[in-house]
């Protein structure tokens, strides 16, 4: 195709017709890998801030169950 003859466009738009749609397939694969990771960072920190909140709210429950029981 190239090898020093004329390059027409019809050749430029095969090449296109070629490439374009595994160029497309990668570049959808390469964003959804992102988001997933995106996804998965997300989700690490909110169980982390569960745990968190969770741990807080039992410590609340201790101290008013506490001072009912002095009451």
């Amino acid at each position: 195709m190239f090898n020093g003859e004329t390059v027409f466009a019809t050749d430029g738009i095969m090449l296109f017709y070629v490439y374009f749609p595994v160029l497309l397939k990668f570049v959808i694969l390469c964003i959804g890998i992102y988001f997933i990771t995106k996804i998965i960072k997300f989700m690490n920190a909110k169980i982390n801030l569960d745990k968190e909140r969770n741990e807080k709210i039992d410590e609340l429950i201790k101290i008013v169950s506490k001072d009912r029981s002095e009451i």
